[in-house]
């Protein structure tokens, strides 16, 4: 069973960077799809950025689009990392790390094709 654990979240001001960092334990799956999604009270989960494993293509949403980055270090740990920048009070929101198998047709920002989720870390931008 993979499991992920996520950290780096914390309180910044508006303008202000986050890195966000994922760690994924357990059986080293081949041909994943690694994502991360935000959930706000009251807001329905959306997702932030995906990136293919094995190829490294990536998609963005349109609202972190040239703010944020999602990417990859293999070197020691398997670890997801996002890093955020000119972070805005929107961005406030708990942020969930996910991993699923990869298909032959994907959706690297549809929540129903990740199968595995960590708990989440709390992100919040104040004005």
């Amino acid at each position: 069973q993979v499991q992920l654990v996520e950290s780096g979240g914390g309180s910044v001001q508006a303008g202000g960077s986050l890195r966000l960092s994922c760690v994924r334990f357990g059986p080293n799956y081949a041909n994943l799809k690694l994502a991360w999604f935000r959930q706000a009270p009251g807001k329905e989960r959306e997702a932030v950025a995906g990136i293919d494993d094995t190829t490294g293509s990536t998609a963005y949403a349109d609202s972190v689009k040239g703010r944020f980055i999602i990417s990859q270090e293999k070197d020691v740990e398997n670890r997801l990392i996002l890093r955020m920048d000119s972070l805005k009070p929107d961005d406030s929101a708990i942020y969930y790390c996910a991993a699923g198998h990869k298909t032959l047709r994907q959706n690297l920002l549809n929540s129903e094709e990740y199968k595995y989720w960590g708990k989440g870390t709390q992100v919040t931008v104040s004005s």
